[in-house]
């Protein structure tokens, strides 16, 4: 990426600080720097260092605007859910029930708390930045080295930087020669050298050799810098920027339940105000028509439902936490199911995040590394290889070891060729070390072996071979080094690039007894004899091609965004399965030249791309891209550099085990073992928590009608028909034996092929007219009309007629409390076969097997115990209104559930059929996994 696209994403600067093209050209040869910026090597002056601080402000990470939790708070209790909860709230209120009054109350409070925690999560993404820069620097102030805190850098100063040190600015080297991890800015797993030789002005900043950056580590040698950028103008307080100005959306759940709970809501409401005139016009008075009215918005707000939502999508995040994602959003487990692309890191994602060699390349022929535990050239090639090296191989106390991952796993190769080296050894043993040079690309050492002198090298192959005048043979002698075996070997190092392997030459030179090795670095490195070749590789994780043919067979597409090299990159992802021959390898500054409406164009073409090198910019805009055609995202990542991006996507995903607290705050899912195929069975279990939320949403709706319906009834017939159900009778219905079930459904099964459906719509919503139709219409209707009758019927069989008095006192009103408690319990008896209903939407309830949900036998067991209460318990008799039923009465409502359940077993197999029917063809064709998931979600 060139300067130009990066000066945009700046900060303001404060009044007086030179603007951001004047600072920008950190490229500059030093003495220039030191005029422009008015320093000098030995530093600045404590006074004039106290002054630059007054004008450029504290080497700090900012936050923009101020708090903003008291708003945030507040608009918790604006949501619709939050506000039919809370009419709830006061009609029972006015109901007379104050107990369950305040139950709705703590419902609301809760969720509030629930939400507001996730919004908070935000802004600790910046506050993680900030805590990534180390509290102290080390300066030349006063032409004496000192140590000052971080926060007091400013422009002009001299940093000196060392092995382990956190950069906390961005600087120009000007002496000395740094080794240094740029993986949280730029993705990149290998650590990169950076000297004061200047590199080429149009080339990309962060791969500019003679820059350092704040928030890199220094992982060897030692150097001095002059600072350029401080605080939020740096590297990092521009990702800074970006993490704060991109927007979390609401997830597809929380925009769906919005809607519907407000049409919810102003349907109760609608429906009670228009019936009130009509209950005073059948002659109720204004006082029970009141009550009446209040009745029907009862019977249409779904009390339960906010907090079966929450506590479903709880369970979910409990059983992704318990399968290694962790979920920070409980609408992110409901996004996730509705995922359509990945976009997906290479390092420590796709692959183990560890080097390891791979093939061997001797002059007797290759061999795989795993082969050669009895090949003596393979030892003398490990040993040799292993002797030229700084790295220290894992122990018990440092199981990952420490150094550069190459050196590692060249560590690694020798110990399991049985030339393992001891650090304390290889270090007795060394006369001299040339340490890698990134212009050279070699490294040698020289050790004390048996007497003799001996070199060591390794190196890129181009930068080795040219030393080499001989080769070992077979027989372990020096052979003449010529054109036909370079040849050979020019073959065989491009056969291991095309295989995205990073390869080394390895070469030593054994010099005479008594002869000393040169002090010149050239001269030691020539006349070397060329031992073979190892080539490596960061292998694909076990597990991930499997996860990623899953993903094809949902109708998920996947694409590599990472900041490693784009052959490497490409051929990971073959190995895995992404994509096929010919698919896109896009590099970062051909993506930064590449219009919106070119980038529109290939995204479209539904192919699976590599995008390599990129930048936090790319990655967004990315993401952005895809989301504008209206696809939902998940994106992954695990260094600072990730961050803006992990917080725009629909579902941020970041490593716990290799990524940065930055990335970890910025995310919505956390992966703890850091591996892909996690990320696929987070998504299967995000589809069936949608699924299961339908479900419950339809065994609460379907309620609704047979609650309603008695409401009418009484209305319409102007009186002469008694109310068949009583307020407090809904509210012991919603809040007390509906709630247990719902929850129970919240933990079905996966019906079969949930993992083959195409990803649904984000405009598929989780109330739709199906589901309407299944409530409402058919379950709901089947219900009122049993409850209906059997109401009815009891009053017919203690001799009453229509316009009959049924109030206290009167001879029917034992019949009438019996009647009422028939259309109680008949609603309890229909939601129990509802409940069987709702655990399929397509299949056979017998596919599933009808006593597999445990949680739900144990909730309709609680169910019926409180009914139980409900009707016999003299206490609660007196205030819900009922009376004891007779084992006669008690056998109008059995057969309801199987009703119900029968009924609706009939629909979906009539659905079955003619799904069947329909997708019935004569011809078959082949197609893929992604053509056919699109293809069926178009048809849908």
């Amino acid at each position: 990426m060139t300067r130009s696209s990066h000066t945009d994403e700046r900060e303001a600067h404060p009044p007086g600080e030179p603007d951001d093209a004047e600072q920008a050209d950190e490229r500059r040869q030093p003495a220039e720097l030191f005029r422009d910026l008015r320093t000098s090597p030995s530093g600045l002056t404590s006074r004039e260092a106290a002054r630059r601080r007054l004008v450029y402000g504290p080497n700090v990470l900012t936050r923009s605007g101020g708090r903003r939790w008291p708003g945030e708070l507040l608009s918790q209790f604006t949501q619709p859910l939050a506000i039919l909860l809370a009419l709830a709230a006061v009609l029972a209120w006015v109901g007379g029930t104050p107990a369950l009054s305040v139950a709705v109350v703590a419902v609301i409070l809760l969720n509030a708390g629930f939400a507001f925690v996730q919004e908070m999560q935000a802004e600790r993404a910046v506050e993680a930045l900030a805590a990534f820069l180390p509290p102290t620097a080390r300066v030349v102030r006063d032409e004496v080295r000192c140590e000052i805190a971080a926060r007091d850098l400013v422009p002009g100063d001299i940093l000196v930087v060392s092995e382990g040190d956190r950069v906390c600015a961005d600087a120009r080297i000007i002496e000395g020669t740094l080794s240094l991890d740029l993986s949280a800015l730029t993705g990149e797993s290998l650590p990169v050298t950076r000297s004061p030789e200047p590199s080429d002005p149009t080339g990309s900043l962060l791969e500019a050799h003679e820059l350092v950056f704040s928030g890199t580590i220094c992982s060897g040698g030692e150097a001095e810098a002059i600072v350029t950028r401080t605080g939020m103008h740096t590297e990092l307080g521009r990702i800074a920027a970006l993490s704060q100005r991109v927007h979390t959306e609401r997830s597809p759940l929380e925009k769906q339940v919005r809607r519907a709970t407000w049409i919810i809501a102003v349907v109760a409401v609608a429906i009670g105000a228009a019936f009130l005139p009509i209950g005073v016009a059948a002659g109720l008075g204004w006082t029970a028509a009141i009550g009446f009215s209040i009745g029907l918005i009862v019977a249409n707000v779904p009390e339960g439902l906010l907090p079966t939502i929450t506590l479903a999508l709880a369970s979910g995040v409990r059983e992704l936490a318990a399968g290694g994602a962790v979920v920070k959003r409980l609408s992110g487990v409901e996004t996730l199911g509705s995922t359509t692309v990945i976009c997906t890191d290479k390092t420590g994602t796709l692959t183990e995040n560890r080097m390891r060699v791979t093939r061997l390349w001797l002059a007797g022929g290759e061999m795989d590394a795993d082969r050669a535990v009895h090949e003596p050239q393979a030892a003398l090639l490990a040993a040799s290889a292993a002797a030229c090296t700084t790295a220290q191989a894992p122990t018990p106390a440092q199981p990952r070891g420490s150094g550069d991952p190459t050196e590692l796993a060249i560590l690694r190769l020798a110990e399991e060729l049985g030339v393992a080296v001891v650090p304390s050894q290889r270090k007795a043993a060394r006369r001299t070390i040339f340490p890698f040079d990134a212009h050279l690309k070699r490294m040698s050492t020289v050790n004390d072996e048996a007497g003799s002198a001996t070199v060591h090298t390794n190196g890129a192959p181009e930068a080795v071979l040219p030393c080499c005048t001989h080769l070992l043979d077979p027989r372990g002698k020096s052979v003449e080094l010529d054109a036909a075996l370079r040849g050979e070997l020019s073959a065989t190092i491009d056969g291991y690039a095309a295989s995205g392997l990073r390869v080394l030459a390895i070469a030593h030179h054994v010099l005479d007894d008594g002869q000393k090795a040169p002090a010149e670095r050239s001269a030691t490195e020539s006349d070397l004899t060329l031992i073979g070749l190892v080539a490596m590789a960061d292998p694909a994780r076990d597990g991930v091609a499997e996860a990623v043919r899953d993903a094809h067979l949902a109708g998920i597409r996947i694409h590599v965004i990472t900041g490693d090299y784009g052959l490497t990159a490409a051929e990971i992802a073959r190995q895995v399965g992404i994509g096929h021959v010919g698919s896109p390898v896009l590099a970062g500054d051909a993506l930064d030249r590449m219009s919106d409406k070119d980038l529109d164009e290939l995204l479209s073409r539904r192919q699976e791309i590599v995008f390599a090198r990129t930048s936090p910019e790319a990655k967004l805009r990315i993401c952005e891209a895809l989301r504008a055609r209206g696809e939902v995202v998940a994106m992954t990542g695990d260094g600072v550099n990730d961050a803006p991006a992990l917080r725009h996507a629909d579902i941020g995903v970041a490593m716990g085990r290799s990524g940065t607290d930055v990335a970890r705050e910025a995310a919505t899912m956390v992966l703890t073992d850091d591996n892909f195929a996690t990320i696929v069975s987070a998504v299967d279990a995000g589809r069936r928590v949608f699924d299961n939320v339908r479900k419950f949403v339809l065994y609460i709706f379907a309620h609704a009608v047979p609650e309603v319906v008695p409401f009418l009834v009484f209305a319409l017939s102007g009186g002469q028909i008694p109310l068949p159900l009583t307020v407090l009778q809904i509210l012991a219905i919603d809040l007390g034996t509906e709630t247990l079930p719902a929850l129970a459904l919240g933990r079905e099964p996966a019906e079969p092929g949930l993992m083959s459906r195409p990803p649904r719509s984000r405009k598929t919503g989780v109330i739709n007219r199906a589901l309407l139709f299944r409530a409402w219409a058919f379950l709901g209707t089947i219900s009122a009309a049993l409850v209906m009758g059997g109401f009815l019927f009891t009053l017919w069989h203690a001799g009453w007629s229509p316009g009959d008095p049924t109030g206290s006192g009167t001879p029917l009103h034992q019949a009438y409390l019996e009647a009422t408690t028939i259309t109680f319990v008949g609603i309890v008896a229909c939601q129990i076969g509802t409940a069987f209903a709702a655990r399929t939407d397509r299949a056979s309830l017998f596919t599933v097997g009808v006593w597999t949900n445990r949680l739900l036998l144990w909730g309709i067991a609680f169910e019926l115990a409180f009914t139980a209460a409900v009707v016999y318990a003299p206490p609660l008799q007196h205030i819900f209104g009922t009376a004891a039923l007779s084992p006669a009465q008690l056998a109008i409502v059995a057969p309801f559930p199987l009703i119900v359940w029968g009924a609706d077993e009939v629909l979906r197999w009539v659905r079955r059929r003619h799904d069947a029917s329909r997708s019935a063809t004569p011809a078959t064709s082949v197609i893929s996994p992604l053509t056919e998931g699109r293809t069926a979600e178009q048809a849908g």
